[in-house]
């Protein structure tokens, strides 16, 4: 038997229920996996409160590291006893143990460990997918990314500044400023307190920004779009304040003939070859010090309730995860 975190009903933290089951052996292109770690991500509160409907039972957590314990018949990649990583679908990375299809995995390199793979996934995919991807980043671009002390927001920010940019954080209080100042900022503006389009225009010499990283969200969004140039583009990733709503092409888009757009990081990565080159990508930026990763905060498992209650009440700053 082993444990996994499920949710019959959508709601608050309380809803996460450990449940002990039968894992089966692995289909033909599917492997069995010891979890040594999970990572934490906002998305998962998405899953869990429903705001991202999944079908019920479920359940739940995307991002997680282990180590293989079986293999099925057509799985040509990986060794019973490899060190793995994933980030993405099939939902249910909370767990002791899991099966997942090997076309989705990530072999770890040595230098990366479990650890910090299990929290490198999902932010760092998402970081690659943003600057090389959705609005590939040039040197000396100037960039405003949101939620800079946040989980993606400490990779991202020290991955823009390793490509040349310069790049704007916000925070919502004042104790994340150096956060976002250490991980790369050139400069930091608490969104709660001051008024980030006067400090971006002003750094910019009233040009504004080619495109606003946001995952923030509505409370964001307004003056992000006061922020961005002619053709700018708004990269709305999250929702950690709540969807945007009503975008109205008239008199968001059209004045300044801007680019709106909602990636999501499975459009990037549909092939295995797709995934194990930005996943390289991502490893190299760690194992040349590029990208520097601390864990703040770890949980067992059996603390997934309070985790979620931390999570969603910002008492977490940087990349935390749980621990089975």
């Amino acid at each position: 038997m082993t444990r996994v975190v499920k949710i019959e009903r959508t709601g608050g933290p309380e809803v996460l229920k450990i449940e002990n089951i039968k894992i089966s052996d692995p289909g033909p292109n599917d492997v069995l996996i010891e979890t040594k770690a999970m990572g934490l991500n906002y998305i998962d509160t998405y899953h869990r409160s429903g705001s991202y409907p999944l079908p019920l039972p479920s359940g739940i957590g995307v991002e997680a590291s282990g180590i293989i314990k079986k293999i099925g018949t057509k799985v040509k990649d990986f060794s019973i006893g490899d060190s793995v990583a994933y980030g993405g679908l099939p939902i249910g990375a909370y767990a002791e143990e899991r099966i997942y299809p090997a076309d989705k995995l990530v072999k770890l390199p040595e230098g990366i460990s479990l650890e910090i793979a299990s929290t490198i996934m999902t932010k760092g995919l998402t970081t690659y997918y943003l600057l090389y991807k959705t609005f590939p980043v040039k040197s000396h671009d100037t960039i405003l990314f949101h939620a800079a002390a946040g989980g993606v927001g400490q990779i991202f920010c020290q991955w823009a500044k390793s490509l040349g940019c310069k790049v704007i954080g916000t925070v919502g209080a004042d104790e994340k400023k150096s956060i976002a100042k250490k991980n790369g900022c050139d400069l930091v503006i608490n969104y709660s307190t001051e008024s980030f389009v006067e400090k971006v225009m002003d750094f910019t010499k009233g040009k504004g920004v080619p495109v606003v990283y946001d995952g923030v969200g509505e409370k964001t969004f307004e003056d992000s779009i006061a922020c961005l140039k002619n053709t700018g583009m708004m990269v709305s990733f999250g929702n950690a304040s709540g969807p945007v709503k009503n975008i109205d092409v008239k008199k968001h888009i059209q004045p300044k003939s801007l680019f709106f757009t909602r990636p999501t990081g499975g459009h990037y990565f549909t092939t295995t070859q797709l995934l194990n080159e930005a996943a390289e990508k991502l490893f190299d930026q760690i194992k040349y010090g590029k990208v520097k990763i601390e864990i703040f905060k770890k949980y067992k498992l059996e603390e997934v309730v309070q985790a979620h209650k931390d999570l969603e009440s910002r008492k977490i700053i940087g990349p935390a995860i749980i621990i089975p």
